[in-house]
């Protein structure tokens, strides 16, 4: 990001996280209540690896969230602190921790905020041959990784359905987790009616997109600059693992 200073860095998610300090009501805690739906999937992963069974974590976590949201647990927020990532991993365990927390977790449903917890769909993720040997802080890391790519995912797609392009989304999205060979080239290029250089181009052009989100997906959840390739190296290291 050419020309931008410490002093000038100023990322959503601890913007949001501040101004739902400062005033825990209306938009602000809206808007952090957007950002938990989007990363609840790493909290109820790290709640499930500590012995919860679905529906305790399904609980502990909308718990934890309303805890976040309604009771102005945000005050300790400090941006200085680092990542995003760090400060939920924290928060998490703090609560946890707590046994008054643990024994009177709001129920689904609970509080004027909630967040949407789809436990099917986080089962599906969270099967023995993923989690197992695997710490909580690793199943926390990992699941954190793979939401970012997904968040990033959503913002592709949206970008192309606002356009009118949805299938060609649909068609170039699987070059952005797989190897390009000339055969698979020649195939899409036949079916989309189109000559294989121009399919090339249109397939360097949505890598070259995703990229741009990824780096803005992890800048928000950031403190500095210094940190953005950091962080990236590290959401690839918990995806290879």
């Amino acid at each position: 990001m050419p020309g931008m200073t410490k002093s000038a860095f100023k990322t959503t998610r601890w913007s949001l996280i501040q101004a739902a300090a400062i005033d825990p009501t209306g938009a602000s805690r809206q808007a952090l209540s957007t950002l938990c739906q989007a990363y609840w999937h790493p909290v109820y992963a790290f709640i499930r690896r500590n012995g919860y069974d679905p529906d305790q974590s399904q609980d502990l976590t909308q718990g934890f969230f309303t805890r976040l949201l309604e009771k102005n647990d945000l005050s300790d927020a400090d941006q200085t602190r680092g990542r995003f990532r760090s400060f939920l991993l924290t928060s998490v365990k703090h609560f946890l921790a707590n046994e008054w927390y643990r024994s009177h977790a709001l129920k689904r449903g609970g509080g004027e905020i909630t967040i949407s917890i789809d436990v099917v769909n986080a089962e599906r993720w969270y099967t023995p041959s993923v989690v197992e040997e695997a710490t909580p802080e690793s199943v926390f890391e990992r699941r954190w990784a793979l939401s970012i790519l997904e968040q990033v995912l959503t913002r592709l797609r949206n970008e192309f359905a606002n356009s009118g392009q949805s299938d060609l989304f649909d068609n170039l999205s699987v070059f952005l987790s797989q190897d390009s060979d000339d055969v698979r080239y020649e195939e899409l290029a036949l079916k989309l009616g189109i000559p294989a250089g121009t399919l090339r181009m249109k397939v360097h052009r949505i890598r070259e997109k995703y990229r741009e989100l990824l780096r803005e997906e992890i800048t928000d959840t950031v403190s500095t600059p210094d940190e953005i390739d950091e962080e990236i190296r590290f959401l690839v290291t918990r995806l290879i693992d």
